[in-house]
């Protein structure tokens, strides 16, 4: 059976990571306490309460362990990755895998060196089952040929719930780094396009004017030798919204689309997981809300077989190499 322990509890993703491999089948050996937002460790210590605590080099030092999950401080995690790698285990991270390009030439090195797998768990896609839905949908054919995606990630601030890091530039990586992400990964996933160019990319500070070094809004224009993507991204979710976020993804083709509408539909449909098909014949609404997911069990075979069935290395390194391109091209609309 996989082993597998937990490093880095700064965000609350790692709970997608921990039920995800438990789902799977896998053992959850332990995991270490240290952490930036007490609250969060606190529902951590209430989820898995028969969980041991235990000391990170120990973590790494442990052969049984296989896997280390890691949803550390975002300028931390590359860090951590390549030391769980270099103690022979494979991982799993949160988004975003790193924030500089040295960071990212270093896990390259590091991956190449020791043979482990570095999976980024891009949970916007992984682990909404619409997206999950959408994909097949697309393999099938079901809309023709992809040329576009717009993808839309809208976030609550809640800035009094959040740690000190959160409103660093250089610990947050910036707001494309830290969110777009997604939106390249699902770009490149749903056109099947292995590498893209940033066209154009924006950034700026409408409404956070006690943290001048953060941005709350960002977007980005991609395009490749197939197809074309928009990115927006923000911080502006408003409280009358019944969730942090109304996150969107609009999928084109040549003979149809597709509308994910993720997290809430405004429209008034109950739950989450709503997709929206029309093609030439139809228009069909399809609750995605029981679907299973399938990143976690390709995942442990992945990590069993050697293989890449789960997301391919090269595909988590070009969403990072773009994500950190975009990042640095992009233009501060708000700059004073």
């Amino acid at each position: 059976m996989l082993r597998f322990g937990v490093v880095g509890i700064d965000h609350g993703h790692i709970f997608d990571h921990v039920n995800g491999l438990l789902a799977a089948g896998a053992e959850f050996a332990g995991y270490c306490d240290k952490t930036s937002v007490p609250g969060l460790l606190d529902a951590f210590r209430r989820a898995y309460p028969d969980v041991p605590v235990i000391e990170r080099q120990a973590l790494f030092d442990d052969d049984s362990i296989d896997v280390i999950c890691i949803a550390a401080i975002p300028a931390d995690r590359a860090g951590l990755a390549i030391r769980a790698m270099e103690a022979g285990k494979d991982v799993i991270v949160d988004k975003p895998g790193m924030t500089t390009r040295a960071q990212l030439a270093a896990i390259r090195e590091t991956v190449e060196k020791t043979g482990r797998i570095f999976s980024i768990c891009f949970s916007e896609r992984l682990c909404v089952p619409s997206a999950v839905r959408a994909g097949k949908l697309v393999k099938a054919g079901a809309i023709g040929k992809v040329v576009q995606t717009i993808g839309m990630g809208p976030h609550r601030m809640s800035a009094d719930q959040r740690p000190d890091w959160f409103f660093k530039l250089d610990r947050f990586g910036g707001i494309i780094v830290d969110i777009a992400s997604h939106q390249i990964d699902q770009f490149l996933f749903y056109t099947g396009s292995e590498t893209a160019d940033i066209a154009a990319a924006s950034i700026g500070n409408f409404a956070t004017g006690d943290h001048p070094a953060f941005q709350d809004f960002g977007e980005v224009l991609l395009r490749s030798d197939r197809a074309a993507g928009y990115i927006r991204v923000d911080w502006f979710t408003p409280d009358g919204l019944p969730t942090w976020g109304d996150g969107r993804l609009t999928i084109l083709g040549t003979e149809g689309y597709i509308e994910l509408r993720k997290y809430v539909d405004i429209g008034g449909r109950e739950g989450k997981d709503h997709l929206f098909l029309v093609d030439q014949t139809h228009t069909e609404y399809i609750d995605c809300s029981g679907d299973k997911l399938d990143y976690f069990d390709q995942f442990v075979v992945d990590v069993r077989e050697r293989t890449e069935t789960a997301m391919s290395q090269a595909h988590v390194f070009e969403v990072c190499r773009l994500s950190l391109e975009a990042q640095e091209k992009a233009h501060n609309i708000t700059a004073r």
